[in-house]
């Protein structure tokens, strides 16, 4: 069970990333669409994890690969937002959020 403070770290975190990846790193997602679907914030705060949702493209996994690849950049543009906030900003860990994919093949199979 997640603390009150883990929560808010991870609500934070959850909305500062999603601008980051929509706005700013577009060079990295190549036009297609990713959401930031949820954050889990490890108990020492050291650890981010962060469940990505992947649209309108065709190699979920090449997108994944790329947005891990400039997961440092991705850092950096964190903490300049959150500086004042937190004292060390966490390591992020991307991995993809299937759920959505998940729901609509339930929705599929029940039609």
């Amino acid at each position: 069970m997640e603390s009150k403070r883990q929560q808010r770290i991870a609500r934070l975190l959850l909305q500062d990333l999603g601008e980051i990846i929509q706005m700013e790193m577009r060079h990295v997602t190549r036009g297609a669409m990713v959401t930031v679907t949820k954050v889990h914030v490890t108990p020492d705060l050291a650890i981010a994890r962060v469940y990505l949702s992947l649209f309108a493209t065709d190699d979920k996994e090449a997108l994944l690969e790329n947005i891990r690849r400039h997961s440092k950049e991705i850092r950096g543009k964190l903490g300049n937002r959150v500086r004042h906030q937190l004292r060390v900003v966490p390591e992020l860990q991307f991995f993809m959020d299937d759920s959505l994919d998940y729901i609509e093949h339930i929705e599929e199979l029940l039609e």
